[in-house]
């Protein structure tokens, strides 16, 4: 077992609000990327899973199986929040001592370390592959220079990976005509359709207009990503309009996620962000993260 006893809990229940499934002030999506940014963990995993999915039993889960520095490193980052919390909205504290419960609860943590029974020393599941990450930028950049046909299954092998490596349960075949790859990714709870075309000329409103039409005959919840290596002719994005269910991204966009070795569900989320303030499906990601 870990330095997180079954014992343990009810403590970490009451620090950090977890009844009813709850952690917090945490939905599922903030969640989420707070353990993927601040602390590189993958709470989706299956291994957190096993006694249901509920944000709370993750956490417990979670705390359960990883080795003792592991553990201590989650309580103090959610203790961090929880702190920030307070803060920022002047709330009184609902628990009483609760500092000097924290400090008891990690005191007793750590101290087990010495103890002869035997620990776990299973790391947390890391949210990405880097190294399988940072190969995908080399494998974009060696489909430049290839023939329109090999290209073709190229890029719809990249476009797997790249989705495979960020765990987004791509759709396991692409249909191609010429060098168009359709899919489907999934990010949270949302359902992405996937238009993907590397041509010369930028595409124009003419192909967005049939891609939405797509999205159209499909489910209200499913949202487009059109993905045009050669990126959209101005007037073609002014003549589409705004206000759709379609985000759109370009080589450069790419290019400059992986270069900047930006996780791919947050490009996606801050364009879908954007795109529901302002209207407009095409923002670039210099643009979004300065």
């Amino acid at each position: 077992m870990s330095g997180v006893r079954q014992v343990d809990l009810p403590m970490v229940d009451l620090l950090f609000r977890m009844g009813s499934g709850y952690v917090l002030n945490f939905s599922d999506r903030t969640i989420r990327t707070f353990f993927a940014e601040e602390l590189d963990i993958d709470l989706d995993a299956p291994e957190y899973q096993k006694d249901g999915t509920s944000k709370a039993k993750r956490v417990r889960c979670l705390l359960r199986s990883v080795d003792v520095p592991t553990a201590v490193r989650v309580l103090n980052a959610m203790w961090a929040y929880r702190q920030r919390q307070l803060e920022i909205y002047g709330n009184a504290d609902d628990v009483l001592d609760s500092e000097a419960k924290f400090l008891s609860l990690l005191a007793r943590i750590k101290g087990e370390t010495a103890a002869t029974a035997p620990r776990s020393t299973a790391p947390a599941v890391p949210v990405y592959d880097l190294a399988r990450i940072g190969a995908l930028k080399q494998q974009l950049h060696d489909l430049g220079p290839m023939q329109p046909q090999p290209r073709g299954f190229a890029f719809e092998r990249f476009l797997h990976d790249l989705f495979d490596a960020y765990r987004l349960s791509p759709r396991a075949s692409f249909r191609i005509v010429g060098e168009q790859i359709d899919g489907s990714f999934q990010i949270g709870q949302d359902t992405y359709l996937l238009e993907a075309k590397w041509q010369s000329p930028p595409c124009d409103a003419a192909d967005l207009h049939v891609f939405h039409g797509k999205l159209e005959g499909k489910a209200a919840w499913s949202r487009g990503l059109f993905l045009s290596v050669s990126g959209f002719s101005d007037d073609g994005l002014l003549a589409f309009g705004s206000g759709k269910r379609l985000l759109c991204m370009d080589a450069l966009d790419l290019w400059e996620m992986l270069e900047r070795q930006i996780p791919f569900p947050d490009v996606v989320e801050r364009k879908a962000r954007r795109a529901a303030e302002t209207g407009a499906p095409f923002v670039r990601v210099r643009d979004l993260f300065h």
